[in-house]
């Protein structure tokens, strides 16, 4: 293997559209064989951090399919999905509401793992994870009344943690639409955005996942006194990385051997860069209760 097969490349959507023709399966084939593989992830935080936090992964998937694997840096949650369901993307990280999105532009989308987390203050073990409201610590606001009138950061339409589940759990939970509780709600685009504009009090509070907020903290620990969770969800499934239905079952096993390492152990050098205790399996029912709210 060369060099620059072992570095996946970065690349954008209009790139991967007029590459497309280059990598795309045989006509006369039923299956896909990809002669490289794109994988992306919707943009929670800094993605090039976390692309580089899934290179021994990624790597890991080009020693197992002995093709060049290479990323795509999303703009927006529904970029990934679009990228998706063109074939210009094999392979990605998906939220759970953009992967019932997903899967209504492409019914053979398959789900086939995630991640089961570490314990932490904000994120309990297992492969579920919590939407959070945070409040700076010396806010001074200690309940959802205090939040009245005050300025909310949601993630994404199409983040489960960060707009799904706070427009229905929360929304229900208050009585009131988000919009008319607070006197002014947007969208960040990223976990992360969320977490940097309430420490930098451009905002008063911001939904955020557990999981993101707990790798936050395991980035910089100094920021975990720096917040209070003063409302939780019920638990949500991991999010699910996704595969096209559309590729050979040769190269589907492929890429299920690189995440589960069937025979062995998950290996460290993989899981320790995510801040996750190891991948577990999933598949489409493992979703219904995010469809259903959907």
């Amino acid at each position: 293997m060369t060099p620059s097969m072992r570095r996946s490349a970065i690349c954008t959507l209009p790139l991967l559209l007029a590459l497309g023709s280059y990598c795309a399966p045989s006509s006369a084939a039923s299956c896909e064989t990809p002669a490289r593989l794109r994988f992306s992830v919707i943009p929670r935080g800094d993605v090039k951090q976390e692309l580089a936090e899934l290179q021994p992964l990624l790597d890991t998937l080009q020693r197992k399919l002995g093709i060049p694997v290479e990323a795509y840096v999303a703009p927006s949650y529904g970029a990934v999905v679009e990228a998706l369901a063109s074939g210009a993307v094999q392979l990605a990280r998906l939220g759970p509401a953009s992967y019932v999105s997903a899967r209504r532009a492409d019914p053979r989308l398959t789900p086939f793992a995630s991640y089961a987390n570490k314990a932490s203050r904000f994120q309990p073990a297992g492969p579920f994870y919590h939407s959070l409201l945070i409040v700076r610590l010396d806010s001074g606001i200690g309940n959802i009344e205090a939040l009245r009138g005050k300025r909310l950061a949601l993630v994404d339409p199409e983040s489960t943690s960060g707009a799904l589940i706070p427009r229905h759990a929360f929304g229900k939970r208050l009585g009131h639409k988000l919009e008319s509780w607070f006197v002014q709600v947007g969208y960040s685009g990223g976990h992360t955005a969320s977490m940097e504009k309430l420490l930098a009090r451009q905002i008063d509070a911001a939904f955020v996942s557990s999981q993101n907020l707990a790798t936050e903290i395991a980035r910089d620990p100094a920021k975990a006194a720096q917040i209070r969770v003063i409302w939780r969800s019920d638990a949500i499934p991991g999010a699910p990385f996704v595969m096209r239905g559309q590729l050979c079952e040769g190269v589907k096993d492929k890429i299920r051997d690189a995440f589960f390492n069937r025979g062995g152990r998950q290996s460290a050098a993989v899981l320790n860069p995510l801040n996750v205790a190891r991948f577990v399996p999933v598949s489409d029912r493992d979703y219904e209760i995010v469809r259903a709210i959907y």
